[in-house]
């Protein structure tokens, strides 16, 4: 008994003394220790890719031997064979008030002075700006390029916004010639001089060729519609003169029709009836285009 007693107490001290000292298990098999210490900026240096430059690569200049207010000598190279020096830009010659004169007009237009020496005409600048009349409004010349205008419609019109109403001008020109060729236009503005204008080149960006026989009237019957508007169109005799009312009379007239006659069927709003018109108008053909898509000569359409 006396000896298992004492066999057993070395290892109940043994156990005290672990119970003891480490009162946490210890879990270093997991982790063993390195054998070096680990640096991570080394693990990372040693990761990069871009060489780096040791200490004995470097090699600084110091200039302290060197006098900052002492007159350093250029010591330009030496020019190879045949080299031909440019002449300076001040040593050509002089050039006069004439050529300055010139060259500036030829760059920017003819000076604001009112003289030119190119010869130009001073008042071209003058005839593109907009003038201004007696009561101070802005007018604009009216432009000549062999079309008449006619107002068909003048509206006022409102738009709701949110701080009230917006009040504006509609209006409806055709431009023509009276030749063949018509157009429709359609623009607002806050003035009626500007929403005519708006209109007349809007009318200007639309222009169609009418088709027409040598009595002035239409080759053969068209219609055409536009939104809820109807038109219809027939030829008339010589002497019958335009037989038609609204829109259609005056896109008639402007085109240089002197015998037809129009209708109006359906709604009676003008640039609906305007429209109509036109899209009845480019329905027509001429006797030489229709025997062209047949094949045939001119002589057999009447057989």
């Amino acid at each position: 008994m006396a000896t298992t007693t004492a066999a057993a107490a070395p290892a109940l001290s043994s156990f005290y003394s672990l119970t003891l000292r480490s009162p946490t298990p210890s879990f270093s098999f997991l982790f063993p220790k390195p054998t070096k210490p680990y640096s991570l900026s080394r693990s990372f240096h040693s990761l990069s890719l871009t060489p780096q430059a040791k200490a004995s690569d470097i090699n600084t200049s110091f200039f302290d031997d060197l006098n900052p207010e002492e007159d350093v000598v250029f010591d330009p190279p030496t020019p190879p064979e045949g080299f031909t020096q440019p002449p300076s830009f001040d040593d050509g010659p002089e050039e006069t008030e004439d050529e300055i004169a010139a060259a500036y007009e030829e760059l920017y237009g003819p000076a604001y002075s009112g003289i030119s020496v190119l010869g130009n005409n001073v008042y071209v600048m003058d005839s593109k700006v907009k003038k201004t009349s007696s009561f101070g409004k802005i007018k604009k010349e009216k432009v000549r390029d062999g079309f008449e205008e006619r107002v068909v419609q003048v509206r006022r019109v409102t738009k709701v916004v949110k701080g009230g109403k917006q009040l504006h001008f509609r209006a409806i020109v055709v431009v023509g010639d009276k030749q063949g060729q018509v157009g429709v236009g359609v623009g607002k503005a806050k003035e009626v001089i500007a929403a005519v204008q708006k209109s007349a080149v809007n009318a200007r960006r639309n222009i169609i060729t009418i088709p027409m026989t040598k009595y002035l009237t239409f080759p053969h019957r068209s219609d055409g519609d536009s939104g809820a508007a109807k038109v219809m169109l027939r030829p008339a005799a010589p002497g019958t003169g335009v037989i038609a009312g609204g829109a259609v009379r005056i896109v008639l007239e402007m085109a240089g029709v002197e015998n037809a006659l129009g209708k109006q069927i359906g709604s009676k709003n003008a640039l609906n009836n305007a429209r109509a018109t036109v899209v009845a108008v480019q329905k027509m053909k001429q006797f030489r285009e229709v025997a062209q898509d047949r094949g045939i000569p001119m002589e057999e359409l009447w057989k």
